[in-house]
Order: structure tokens, then C-alpha cells, then sequence
């Protein structure tokens, strides 16, 4: 499995959903419409990033991820 260096995770506030940037390297995956809460709690972000990451076949740690607001 590739690892993941570090993942961020933000509000779009023109489309109103999450988007998760995955940095591997040099290179930016970016998977945005995340159809969660605005207001959801930073674990259960970093939670669903690692997920996401691993459904792509990308290992993540949760604490390679930030959450801005």
C-alpha cells in the first residue's frame, strides 16, 4: 500500500460540501464532494479521510490529517 505523507481536509463554501486533498510525493488527489455536515466534529473527519484513502488503496494515519474550517 502507498502511503499517504499527509491529507487535508476543508469547506468549500461556494458548493457547501468537504473536499480531501491526499498528498503522495509531489502529487495532490483531490476528492471533493464529501456530503457530511458542515459542523462535524474533527475526528469524524480525519476518520472518513482514512477511509476514503484506504477505499483508494492509500494507507493514512489519522494524524497526517488536518482539518481546516
Amino acid at each position: 500500500m502507498v502511503e499517504v505523507n499527509r491529507a487535508a481536509v476543508t469547506w468549500d463554501a461556494d458548493k457547501k460540501h468537504w473536499v480531501i486533498r491526499f498528498q503522495i510525493g509531489a502529487e495532490v488527489i483531490k476528492r471533493p464532494g464529501l456530503k457530511t455536515a458542515r459542523d462535524a466534529d474533527d475526528e469524524s473527519l480525519r476518520s472518513l479521510a482514512v477511509k476514503i484513502a484506504q477505499d483508494d488503496g492509500y494507507q493514512l494515519s489519522p494524524t497526517a490529517v488536518t482539518v481546516s474550517r
